[in-house]
């Protein structure tokens, strides 16, 4: 099993267009780490990123309930 990705796979696996991954890069606000100028994810990273992610939305939905 493949445990790096590109930004085009990290991409497809978010379901966002790669401009968004490069954002997120940007602001700091994903997982990722660079090779030279390229820009690569951990596969496992960005699995508990998403799952974190999706704890905090429960959070704040179940805060406003």
């Amino acid at each position: 099993m493949q445990t790096t990705l590109t930004v085009t796979e990290a991409a497809e696996k978010l379901r966002v267009c790669e401009d968004t991954v490069y954002t997120m890069v940007r602001r700091k606000q994903i997982p990722h780490f660079r090779v030279r100028r390229r820009i690569f994810f951990r596969l496992e990273s960005l699995d508990a990123w998403m799952k974190q992610q999706e704890a905090e939305i429960k959070a704040i939905a179940a805060s406003n309930a």
